[in-house]
């Protein structure tokens, strides 16, 4: 499907009069047709619930976008969101429940996707096929296959496709990571993030009728075939496995994102191990949830380590509060919060940084800026390098569900080597004991060391490992090997 001006788009449909255009997910391609400063960008925001409201909002206050389409499974959605986009607007959107009657707009340009995370990678991959560009919330993808397939269908039909994970439109940020890559504060020998956000009890909810508005089929997608109830839809769809990716894949994959751009030319680690649990309102932690709330994982790059500790479990006791950051251990000191402290204890001083481009506008603004150009080159946080980010918190989650219950005396691999390991395990501890737990008689689930080969994108000698870095899709929403 090619970019047109409406003029264009005229002309073609009067010489082909009496003959009707069908949308088919196969064998379009985009033009790579530079748009004019003055030409409008049609923009459709797939998921309009939570982070969609954002996308709707952002891009319908911008000059020449227009939001013509607004697609949710829930239709409750449609009369407010699309009052949303008119009084910003001046135009009342499209409404569906199905993506694809809007890809079959040939005059729609873009897709904002702000779906479920199980939904992300095939909208991103049937938005390209169509000729569509794609800015897609983070995670990129729900698996490791999936987020590959993102970036084969984005180079194979010319698509600009960004991802979520905003710090990629931040020059302080990119400045930061320049500085770092240089050497200027030393070797970098851990890069470490935190997500320590508070993911308590949701309860549990009983099996029932999905509300008539809802397609509760089409909300499943790609996921298998499961009753409906309240805990899937809209939120807590985040800690079950066949939706979501826990913290780590929700709020975690920014600061995931920042400690592996913390490690030049990073793509993928040559081993990864987890470990945690689910704990939630004291000694007795059960709850529907099936993600971990509490998780570390660590990576090896090599030189470089990655170590990543996700806790849920916080804002209740003062000693464990509100935690996202990154810091960066190198041989000469540690640099956290734009702040460089040396190992010899001398006086803490800013980081010293050159300006970095980044494309200005921020997130949304920068997309646009792309989708007129089309310079990949000039993308933030562009696909290839989304997927890789995203990918690690797959990974992570991959060893940790082929774990093993074991006990708090058992100490997971590196904490009697590295220092960052061994106080993020310590830390969790200290913080499940605070709701009550017994570490002396409860157990963690560790998992086991995964050697990872990162060109293959492939685990070595490990089938069960292998078969979580994909899915079995429910026809007809699958990811296609060949995109």
């Amino acid at each position: 499907m090619s970019r047109q001006t409406r003029r264009t788009f005229l002309k073609r449909a009067a010489a082909s009069a009496g003959v009707a255009a069908t949308f088919t997910i196969a064998g379009t391609k985009a033009s790579g047709k530079v748009l004019g400063a003055n030409d409008t960008i049609r923009l459709c925001v797939a998921g309009i619930n939570g982070r969609g409201r954002n996308h709707l909002d952002a891009f319908a206050s911008m000059d020449d976008v227009q939001v013509t389409h607004l697609v949710d499974p829930d239709s409750r959605l449609f009369e407010s969101r699309a009052e949303s986009v008119r009084k910003r607007d001046r135009m009342l959107p499209k409404c569906h429940q199905d993506i694809r009657e809007a890809l079959d707009d040939k005059q729609l340009d873009a897709v904002s996707v702000a779906s479920t995370n199980h939904w992300h990678s095939l909208l991103t991959v049937w938005s390209c096929q169509a000729g569509k560009d794609v800015y897609v919330e983070k995670p990129c993808s729900h698996n490791v296959f999936e987020g590959r397939k993102c970036v084969e269908a984005a180079r194979k039909y010319k698509c600009i496709v960004q991802h979520g994970t905003q710090q990629r439109s931040s020059g302080g940020r990119a400045a930061e990571m320049a500085a770092i890559h240089a050497g200027k504060y030393g070797k970098l020998l851990v890069s470490k993030a935190y997500c320590c956000k508070p993911r308590w009890s949701i309860g549990f909810k009983e099996p029932k009728a999905p509300p008539k508005e809802l397609d509760f089929n089409l909300w499943l997608g790609p996921a298998p075939m499961q009753k409906y109830h309240e805990n899937l839809v809209h939120y807590n769809w985040h800690w079950f496995w066949d939706t979501g990716n826990g913290d780590m894949g929700n709020q975690g994959v920014h600061e995931m994102d920042v400690a592996r751009w913390g490690v030049k030319d990073s793509t993928l680690p040559k081993s990864v191990w987890g470990m945690g649990g689910r704990w939630v309102d004291g000694p007795d932690f059960k709850d529907q949830g099936e993600t971990p709330n509490m998780e570390l994982c660590v990576y090896d790059y090599g030189e470089t380590l990655v170590v990543f500790e996700t806790r849920g479990l916080v804002n209740k006791h003062k000693d464990f509060p509100f935690k996202v950051a990154n810091e960066f251990y190198t041989t000469e000191g540690v640099i956290r919060g734009g702040k460089f402290q040396p190992k010899t204890g001398g006086k803490t001083y800013d980081v010293e940084i050159e300006p970095v481009h980044v494309t200005d506008g921020g997130a949304f603004g920068s997309f646009i800026k792309c989708v007129r150009s089309r310079k990949v080159e000039e993308v933030n946080g562009e696909i290839e390098q989304a997927h890789y980010s995203a990918a690690l918190c797959h990974l992570g989650n991959i060893s940790y569900r082929l774990g093993e219950q074991v006990p708090f005396s058992q100490k997971p691999p590196g904490t009697g080597d590295n220092e960052q390991i061994a106080e993020s395990f310590e830390t969790i501890k200290a913080n499940i004991q605070a709701i009550g737990v017994d570490l002396g008689k409860a157990t963690y689930k560790l998992g086991p060391v995964l050697k990872f080969d990162p060109e293959k994108e492939k685990f070595i000698g490990n089938a069960a490992a292998d078969k979580l870095l994909t899915r079995e899709y429910r026809k007809p929403f699958v990811v296609p090997e060949n995109v």
